[in-house]
């Protein structure tokens, strides 16, 4: 059976050696490598070929978000997983883009650290539960920005009703039919959904409307 080869970055000796010792007492895991910075993870790694790289955040010169961004280009194959004691959203958001695909808390049992090596190894990704908590929080919060950011969000039901109408090539008589509506109501409501969208022809609310998937071609 494959070992995982495990190289372990941290500037903290005595937690390296404490890894190193829990992951010796499983028989898949090996550690291949140690590094006290991030310039040395990089070295180690390019030496050791290891499948996992525990990575912390905060150490000496080179960080190990610098770290995981230059492992992440010239050794893609290698997994990164951050062990650090930080949870805050924004280091959590800044690793992920970075390429890592594992995040565990440094207050985390020993069998949570072997459960996320393997799960990285196999393919998948790990997160803490707490720091899952906070990737879904952030998630949400940057939707909510975007809707918020959104002209057609701006838009009533009603409106977004007439918009489809008018981008379907309904003409204002048609629409008022279909709507049960009169037709001053139905252009009032285009005047409002020209104004909100800053639009300015018939044209430009036909591409608009496909570019938001509101109709297909």
């Amino acid at each position: 059976m494959d070992k995982i080869k495990v190289l372990i970055a941290d500037d903290h000796a005595l937690l390296r050696e404490g890894i190193r010792s829990l992951l010796s007492q499983y028989p898949d895991i090996e550690v291949v490598g140690e590094a006290s910075n991030g310039k040395e993870a990089i070295t180690q790694a390019m030496k050791f070929s290891p499948d996992i790289v525990l990575m912390d955040i905060a150490m000496p010169g080179l960080g190990g978000l610098e770290a995981t961004l230059e492992l992440h280009k010239i050794s893609p194959k290698t997994k990164i997983i951050v062990l650090t004691q930080y949870e805050d959203k924004e280091y959590i958001f800044r690793f992920l883009q970075a390429g890592a695909v594992g995040y565990v808390l440094k207050k985390s049992g020993g069998a949570e650290l072997v459960s996320a090596i393997r799960a990285v190894y196999q393919g998948g990704s790990f997160l803490h539960p707490q720091v899952a908590r906070g990737v879904i929080e952030g998630y949400v919060e940057r939707h909510r920005e975007e809707i918020s950011e959104d002209p057609y969000e701006s838009l009533s039901d009603r409106e977004k009703q007439v918009l489809k109408l008018i981008a379907e090539g309904h003409t204002s008589k048609g629409i008022a039919q279909i709507l049960g509506i009169s037709v001053k109501t139905v252009m009032a409501h285009r005047t409002n959904i020209m104004v909100k969208l800053d639009l300015h022809t018939r044209t430009e609310l036909i591409k608009f409307a496909l570019r938001k998937g509101i109709i297909t071609t």
